[in-house]
């Protein structure tokens, strides 16, 4: 397959994905900021969410001071910023157009009806009163371009690029989202009460449709560690990190020409450090570390599949 043509089914892959996960991150912070606890708690969160994001210095050179209202504009509808909604959903379009010719009507179809609509939520602004509502229709418009990618790509090299570039995207900010509260004790002067730190991470969970999961696993009390074990190792859940990597190398193993690809070893060598890791003797603070060296070595492997399958972008 062309380098360019592989490069767009990536990018378009990575991008809707990005844009579900951005929306799933901000629906937490939005819910977490109702909760008792304080302004000072709260604007820490929104710190550590720009923090953990890497658009701090992206946003204080647009906003003078952090508040729920400009953070969430910022992240949702800024044009300006890369890693917006807006953005993410405007660049899937333009990366799906360009490679109209592999994708069946309804994926284009799909991804061309979700820009239109979504543009036009944006320019209403309505969207500010229940932000929530709009995070649930992207997670939404994203499980439909999911469906009608794997419903209707043949399983080649097409189908193959395009779920390296959601498993990666996927890892990547299932350990962002993990890392935003320890990231959060950093930002903030005080610490949060007990019970604004469970319905945060109850939150959590259900920003990754994982709070059933997490009951039927364990069946007693939330607690951050057990969370950590779920997100991270528990290969059975969809959106946790070994998940992730056991699918991701699945797929470099499909297009990968050789067992030398350094792709593949980058990924296999992840796979193994996730799954053989014991975090039962991990202290909260090792978890933050953890995800720290995880978020680092995925986009070493983002850049690697870049140069040897695509087009040599950094991410």
């Amino acid at each position: 397959m062309l380098s360019r043509l592989a490069d767009n089914l990536y990018w378009m892959s990575r991008y809707m994905e990005r844009a579900e996960n951005t929306a799933r991150m901000l629906d937490v912070q939005h819910q977490s900021g109702m909760l008792p606890g304080g302004n000072a708690q709260v604007l820490g969160q929104w710190t550590a969410v720009l923090r953990r994001s890497d658009l701090e210095s992206a946003y204080f050179q647009r906003y003078s001071e952090i508040t729920s209202r400009s953070v969430l504009t910022f992240l949702v509808a800024d044009e300006g910023n890369p890693f917006s909604l807006v953005s993410c959903i405007s660049a899937v379009r333009e990366n799906a157009k360009a490679v109209r010719v592999v994708l069946a009507p309804e994926l284009w179809e799909s991804i061309n009806s979700t820009w239109m609509e979504f543009r036009t939520r944006v320019v209403r602004s309505d969207w500010q009163r229940d932000p929530s509502k709009l995070f649930e229709w992207i997670k939404l418009q994203s499980h439909l371009f999911r469906g009608a990618m794997i419903g209707t790509m043949l399983r080649d090299e097409a189908y193959y690029f395009s779920r390296i570039g959601t498993f990666v995207e996927r890892a990547d900010n299932t350990a962002r989202l993990l890392d935003v509260k320890y990231v959060a004790v950093e930002a903030t002067p005080t610490p949060s009460s007990g019970s604004a730190d469970y319905y945060f991470w109850v939150s959590v969970l259900r920003s990754v449709s994982a709070f059933e999961i997490y009951r039927k696993v364990y069946r007693d009390a939330i607690t951050p560690m057990r969370i950590a074990g779920l997100l991270i190792q528990h290969a059975q859940m969809p959106r946790s990190l070994l998940a992730c990597m056991n699918e991701l190398v699945a797929n470099i193993e499909k297009v990968a020409t050789s067992t030398d690809s350094e792709a593949l070893r980058q990924g296999g060598k992840m796979r193994a450090d996730i799954a053989y890791t014991s975090l039962a003797d991990y202290r909260e603070d090792q978890v933050h570390l953890f995800l720290q060296r995880f978020l680092v070595e995925i986009n070493s492997l983002a850049s690697t599949v870049s140069n040897e399958f695509l087009l040599p972008i950094n991410v």
